[in-house]
């Protein structure tokens, strides 16, 4: 799970969904309306396609689950259930791209809360999951560093044989991929840089690429990449992180 930044919205759109909140707040029985309302024709027609274009330009890699960041993002997810806010059902802040799997079958309505009434699960849209989550490069797995980053882990079952294989073929190919950008960039290849610098990042778990881009700064780096001087040096090279890490 990586940090996404949130795009902003068209102001009709934002107006059409003060709107529905409006409706919601004035219902008799909020949760039953918020419900009705999502589903309706005309906010499927008009807002869920505004809301999806939006999410998707967030979203790391292919479209990928902001949650999982291995399969397709295909299902709006809202962060605090409806069932748990209905006075949220229309906020964009509450609004994440998610897979089926992870919306529908893992995390459905779940929604655990810490005893001070704060979420315990992680939302990469308003902070840093870095903060509540490592990642071990060697092994794929993911360590908890709060409740926060424990309970995450368990909700989205994060640690799930199929995305720990994952982030270890990653882990293993994108040293090879460093290599040939760099290559195709001091040949003056600008087309099969570019096509390097997407694979990079559109590959599945491209939470693997990002955590190894910030661990080549950690005290313990030599350790966390033991065979691989030229892979750290990529890493931490001014100019590969210009091109190749967003947001540095």
């Amino acid at each position: 799970m990586i940090r996404v930044t949130r795009r902003p919205l068209p102001p009709r759109t934002l107006t059409a969904m003060a709107d529905r909140t409006d409706d919601i707040k004035k219902a008799a029985v909020p949760r039953q309306t918020a419900k009705k309302l999502w589903k309706h024709t005309t906010v499927r027609r008009h807002i869920h396609p505004v809301l999806r274009s939006a999410l998707t330009e967030m979203a790391p890699g292919l479209e990928r689950c902001m949650y999982c960041g291995d399969n397709q993002g295909t299902d709006i997810d809202h962060f605090e259930p409806i069932r748990e806010n209905p006075l949220r059902t229309f906020d964009w802040d509450n609004h994440l791209l998610a897979c089926s799997l992870c919306n529908s079958h893992l995390k459905r309505d779940v929604f655990p809360l810490a005893t001070d009434g704060t979420p315990l699960l992680i939302d990469p849209s308003s902070e840093d999951p870095a903060a509540h989550l490592h990642l071990s490069l060697a092994t794929g797995v993911y360590v908890d560093l709060t409740d926060r980053g424990d309970e995450t882990i368990k909700v989205f079952g994060l640690n799930r044989g199929i995305l720990v294989r994952g982030r270890r073929r990653a882990y293993r190919i994108t040293p090879l991929l460093l290599k040939d950008w760099r290559a195709a960039v001091e040949r003056g290849d600008v087309e099969d840089a570019a096509d390097c610098a997407a694979t990079i990042w559109e590959q599945p778990t491209a939470d693997v690429v990002h955590a190894m881009f910030h661990q080549a700064f950690s005290p313990g780096a030599q350790d966390i990449f033991v065979g691989q001087a030229e892979t750290l040096v990529l890493l931490r090279d001014p100019d590969v992180r210009v091109a190749l890490l967003p947001g540095s």
